[in-house]
């Protein structure tokens, strides 16, 4: 599996080169993109905001921040030539009248920094040297993190997030601009940064969507330190139930079969912390594996449950 691993972060990195200078195309509405997007936090990379066919300055949106955003929109511009065709899911789901309409925002990962970015920071200095030794290591194996010790930087990228993307999109697009208009979501390592997100920043963030989350952190689960310490974050730091929305899936394949168990210890979490059905989903999808593909099947059960009419 590291053979491979490295293979698909060499093969991310070269198509990135590609998708750099090509807007994906997408079957209804319009990308709008910010061409490497400076920050003070982390590197500079390309943020494509998707707006819906029919948007109009004088309404007012909501805004989902997605992570990976350049495998969002069209497989033909994606390093595996998949997607998670989020337009065409989106504007179903308009057409049906099912959700309301909304903005998206494609925050494009920055290749090499990208478990850094996505991985939560508190949790990971919750563990001990011996046991943050033994990510690095596990890191190391699977070709992620070669030099020193594993230092995550997700308290920077949700800074970058939070004090510069999000006003910059508030002033220059019809939004609505609080907390009950403002979600994030992402998969896999993106889930974990959406999990982290609301709950560092609950008064920004109103709901999160978090597909095939990677709660094993590394690609090793054995001798794993990682999942214990999220569970623990997890019961320390969860918004409130009462003004917040959040939704979990895993499949049970390739990377997915490693989630389910502590799927099942994060969906007791949340019971206790006093979420309902009102407040938290989670969905099992037996025989889905960890792919843009699987993930596209199911989009539309987390923005039916994010967007719902008010």
């Amino acid at each position: 599996m590291n053979n491979c691993i490295a293979f698909l972060i060499t093969l991310t990195l070269t198509f990135g080169a590609y998708a750099q200078n090509h807007l994906p195309e997408v079957v209804s509405g319009e990308i709008k993109r910010i061409e490497k997007f400076q920050s003070n936090y982390v590197t500079s990379r390309n943020i494509d905001i998707w707006i819906p066919a029919d948007y109009s300055e004088s309404n007012k949106y909501p805004v989902l921040y997605m992570h990976d955003g350049q495998m969002l929109f069209d497989p033909e511009s994606t390093w595996n030539k998949q997607a998670w065709n989020v337009d065409d899911v989106a504007s179903h789901l308009f057409a049906t009248g099912k959700i309301e309409e909304f903005i998206v925002v494609g925050i494009w990962n920055g290749g090499a920094t990208r478990h850094f970015d996505y991985f939560p920071n508190k949790p990971f200095k919750s563990l001990s040297e011996v046991e943050k030794d033994t990510v690095t290591s596990q890191l190391k194996e699977a070709s992620i993190n070669s030099l020193g010790v594993f230092k995550p930087s997700s308290d920077e990228y949700l800074k970058f997030i939070v004090e510069e993307l999000k006003p910059y999109i508030d002033e220059n697009y019809s939004v609505h601009t609080n907390r009950e208009n403002t979600y994030i979501a992402g998969s896999s390592m993106g889930g974990l940064i959406s999990m982290y997100a609301i709950c560092e920043y609950p008064d920004v963030f109103g709901g999160a969507a978090c597909l095939s989350t990677h709660w094993i952190g590394t690609f090793n689960p054995h001798n794993n330190p990682v999942p214990e310490a999220f569970l623990n974050y997890l019961q320390n730091n969860l918004p409130n139930p009462n003004n917040h929305k959040i939704y979990f899936d895993c499949g049970d394949q390739t990377l997915d079969s490693f989630y389910p168990q502590i799927q099942r210890k994060v969906d007791q979490i949340m019971i206790d912390k006093g979420y309902d059905r009102s407040s938290w989903m989670t969905k099992y999808f037996p025989g889905e594996n960890h792919s843009e593909n699987a993930w596209s099947k199911r989009l539309n059960v987390p923005l039916e449950f994010l967007f719902e009419k008010k």
